[in-house]
């Protein structure tokens, strides 16, 4: 088994500072990587207003939060790899763009190196194709928001090895999360089934129930602890329309979009990013 101590986080979108955040947190001594200083400059704000409220909250000391960005180095070259036992990939949920840059790490990172994407329904199979050591290739899918959600599914494509699966395992728990192994298919376990159960929801809101009343519904009466309409303008309407069409191509119409959802696209209501989806913001 890989013992993991040294990590690169490619990606530093909300996923990726989370991860970053999480992960340096841990004591661990994390890279970030992303392709503009200014990008690197607003994930580090971005973890350093996170890691504030925590001091608000007195969950961590100033100091601990000094050390905690310490920890963090970071740097627009994917030359940051060059020394990584795990480096964890989290950019734009795009197959082509994903090879690509696994096919660039495979070339770059140590032999011994695990490689890791935090794809949320892409096949971990196709992207660990793109290398030269698929058996080190795994999905590591975190929860947004990462800092607060406490599991991680991790994802074994068709020729992952037993002693990756066991390293993510111990690394993920080091981190204080909780694993879950999944099979590599479309959308794993999360995505899969949530994604159904939201696709549901906008179905009933088709059928004229309001926003409010089908998510007082999940909340009070199965104790959901969000309901499904907020839940979908915090991920966005894109993001669920895209998913949909991913389970939909592997497993057939039943998790075809509902067309409510495909017209607040049209409309440009996305949910929080954009001020208006089931909700105003």
């Amino acid at each position: 088994m890989i013992k993991i101590s040294r990590v690169v986080v490619l990606g530093t979108g909300t996923m990726g500072s989370g991860i970053i955040q999480v992960i340096a947190q841990s004591g661990y001594r994390v890279k970030m990587q992303d392709i503009s200083d200014y990008l690197l400059s607003r994930a580090q704000q971005r973890i350093e207003k996170s890691l504030s409220k925590l001091v608000e909250k007195k969950k961590i000391s100033v100091e601990e939060k000094d050390n905690i960005l310490s920890r963090i180095v970071p740097g627009t070259s994917l030359d940051v790899v060059s020394d990584a036992d795990l480096i964890i990939e989290a950019v734009p949920e795009q197959l082509d763009l994903k090879v690509g840059i696994f096919g660039e790490l495979d070339k770059l990172a140590p032999k011994h190196a695990i490689l890791a994407s935090n794809t949320s329904s892409l096949p971990i199979t196709a992207i660990a194709a793109a290398t030269k050591r698929p058996q080190q290739v795994i999905g590591m899918h975190f929860m947004n928001p990462v800092p607060v959600m406490r599991g991680v599914e991790l994802i074994r494509g068709r020729v992952t090895s037993q002693e990756t699966i066991d390293s993510a395992v111990e690394f993920t728990c080091s981190i204080n999360k909780i694993p879950v192994v999944a099979q590599d298919y479309a959308g794993f376990i999360t995505s899969r089934v949530l994604n159904a159960y939201l696709n549901e929801a906008a179905y009933t809101v088709m059928d004229g129930n309001t926003p409010k009343d089908v998510d007082d519904a999940m909340v009070y009466c199965t104790n959901m602890p969000q309901g499904p309409c907020a839940l979908m303008d915090l991920v966005g309407i894109d993001v669920i329309v895209y998913v949909l069409g991913i389970l939909e191509n592997e497993f057939g119409p039943k998790f075809k979009a509902a067309p409510l959802l495909r017209q607040m696209m049209r409309a440009g209501h996305l949910g929080r990013k954009s001020g208006r989806g089931f909700y105003e913001y």
